[in-house]
């Protein structure tokens, strides 16, 4: 089971109390509306989280998650059969929820036998899944939605749409990530990064939030002189006297010496607005205008598709 909370997922409390009441109701016995959603939306949005957040509220005999690339494989063949071991396995413990990811590798270009084999027996299960009323809750997600073919697609009840994290879920996610070390940011702080990062996904900031916890490290490796200073020791609470941090040469107290002659006697580094602000300088989203385009022309063609609900979550330019 995973380990992540539905909480500690920034930006997607609709989705999330969607799809978790669905869960709840599916494995309660109950009719579930829709029994299969399409969780579409850009790399790093969270579709991965949601997952693993449901992930973590169901049994482990309950929940089967594969990807494509599990399923599809020119040079091993019998995909058709892999497809169908997964839907047996789930019927055989159901209630019971099946999470396809990257949805997009079922429909790979014309010839690719493997590809189409494994895509005709999904839409055969999935088929069965409604028609017999199978305890089957199927959620599958992809970043390309509008590659999946006209009958993948309506075969999902639902298409719910994952939102690029908006301002508040930025600032969550910089916390998220720098709260667990020591640090010097404020709330002003927090506050500002969100703006600088808009268009950012949540791993570009997790990124950029990654990069930033190594700048002490490598400060104290360039470092050539320390001084003596309270702190606290490396996963230590306590304060101590006499440690030592990286520090100018002209500074009060400097000695010079490396960090390798530092040793123990290091203090934890605090990470600091500069820090993330270095990071940032060179960092861009990793979403460009075009993909922003295509999702909204998908979303809009699914909001006027009779076959398929689409979600109503916005898409936050």
């Amino acid at each position: 089971m995973s380990g992540v909370n539905w909480e500690d997922v920034a930006g997607l409390e609709e989705v999330k109390k969607e799809l978790r009441e669905a869960v709840h109701q599916h494995l309660a016995g109950g009719r579930t509306q829709p029994r299969s959603v399409l969780l579409y939306g850009a790399p790093g949005t969270g579709k991965t989280f949601v997952v693993q957040a449901i992930a973590g509220e169901v049994d482990s005999l309950q929940f089967y998650r594969v990807s494509s690339s599990d399923l599809v494989s020119k040079w091993l063949g019998q995909n058709n059969e892999r497809v169908r071991e997964v839907f047996v396995m789930a019927r055989t413990h159901q209630p019971s929820v099946v999470s396809l990811d990257d949805m997009e590798g079922f429909c790979g270009p014309e010839g690719k036998a493997a590809r189409e084999a494994a895509r005709m027996e999904l839409l055969m299960q999935m088929q069965g899944t409604l028609e017999d009323n199978a305890g089957l809750l199927v959620i599958g997600a992809t970043a390309v939605p509008w590659r999946l073919d006209y009958e993948v697609r309506r075969s999902f009840e639902r298409c719910v749409c994952i939102p690029m994290p908006d301002e508040h879920s930025r600032a969550l996610i910089f916390k998220q990530h720098l709260g667990r070390v020591l640090n010097s940011l404020t709330e002003v702080d927090f506050t500002g990064l969100a703006l600088r990062t808009d268009g950012f996904t949540g791993a570009d900031i997790a990124c950029v939030a990654q990069d930033a916890l190594m700048q002490p490290v490598r400060k104290v490796q360039r470092a050539t002189h320390f001084r003596r200073v309270r702190g606290q020791r490396h996963n230590q609470v306590i304060e101590e006297d006499d440690l030592l941090v990286p520090c100018c040469p002209g500074d009060t107290g400097a000695m010079e010496m490396t960090w390798m002659e530092v040793g123990e006697e290091l203090a934890e580094p605090v990470i600091s607005i500069e820090d993330v602000l270095k990071c940032l300088e060179d960092a861009k989203p990793s979403v460009d205008q075009r993909y922003h385009e295509e999702i909204q022309k998908f979303t809009e063609e699914m909001q006027m598709s009779p076959e398929v609900s689409s979600s109503k979550t916005e898409i936050t330019e």
